[in-house]
């Protein structure tokens, strides 16, 4: 007999489903996986208490999409992983443990929506998809580039996020919202304009969708969004708010057509850092969750 990992009831777990609108691991398209991993953060903390404000805040979400004038969750089914606890290891150790977390999910046949903790999970929970997808894509959601090489003398640094995932040499990435990079990034990127494509925040007023998500026309597509791509003042709880960043609608009218244009086959979110007392950030991440699951996996 298949042993399933271990879920949370699902009333706890994502949407707060229960009865006849609660599904299994068996039974889900969808499986969320919260992994609060906080180790190279360097502004502000508290991404590790991410997963479970998104979470609790997916509570309060209205199953109804007007964009599909239905519940579309119940095309797909979702399920919800126990969060694991971190065993101290080396920052490494843990990202490697979200790639067979995920791996695991993607070989069930499933979608792996995984919930941060800081952006340095990204290269852990892609590398599954990097391994069964020779094509893959990458829509990448930032106000910031991430492509240092290591950061204060961790490679693996949640701003080095972006660089360790195009450590895979055929990988293209696609990112959007980008407002913030460093001089010693700018090498690295100009050595390597035929994979990736920055679409500035500086010139939001200017974006064409269907520009940004041509390259992504027929191609699997992961999906990484990193909570400060919003702007700071829809998306404070965050370790490093910026400036002049997306709002809800650029943000959700990108993805249904990336979604269109290719397949979206996986996805993070990830540095929700929550401030007590305050869930408009925390509601917002647990429905752009909902909206990107509906989009990718909506009949």
């Amino acid at each position: 007999m298949t042993e399933f990992p271990d879920t949370l009831p699902a009333e706890e777990g994502f949407l707060g489903l229960s009865g006849e609108d609660a599904f299994t691991y068996e039974t889900a398209k969808a499986v969320i996986i919260p992994f609060g991993l906080e180790a190279s953060v360097s502004y502000g903390g508290g991404t590790a208490k991410g997963p479970a404000a998104m979470l609790e805040a997916s509570h309060q979400v209205e199953l109804f999409d007007e964009d599909f004038w239905r519940e579309p969750f119940r095309d797909y089914g979702v399920a919800t992983l126990r969060e694991p606890v971190p065993d101290g290891s080396h920052l490494k150790a843990e990202i490697d443990r979200l790639g067979g977390l995920t791996g695991r999910v993607l070989a069930d046949g499933k979608f792996p929506l995984v919930f941060g903790g800081e952006h340095s999970i990204t290269p852990g929970a892609i590398q599954p998809f990097l391994e069964n997808y020779d094509d893959l894509i990458i829509l990448h959601f930032d106000a910031h580039a991430d492509l240092r090489d290591g950061y204060e003398g961790e490679p693996y640094s949640h701003a080095a996020a972006i660089r360790r995932v195009l450590d895979h040499p055929t990988v293209p990435i696609i990112s959007v919202g980008i407002r913030n990079i460093s001089a010693e990034e700018i090498p690295f990127l100009e050595a390597n304009k035929g994979r990736i494509t920055i679409h500035w925040g500086k010139d939001r007023d200017d974006w064409n969708v269907a520009d940004i998500v041509a390259p992504l026309k027929d191609r699997p597509i992961y999906l990484t969004f990193d909570l400060d791509g919003f702007d700071g003042s829809v998306m404070p709880a965050t370790g490093t708010p910026e400036p002049g960043g997306l709002f809800w609608n650029d943000a959700v009218r990108i993805i249904k057509a990336a979604s269109k244009t290719g397949r979206i086959v996986g996805a993070d979110i990830n540095e929700l850092a929550p401030i007590e007392g305050f869930h408009a950030p925390d509601f917002l991440a647990a429905k752009l969750a909902y909206k990107i699951l509906n989009y990718a996996l909506a009949d």
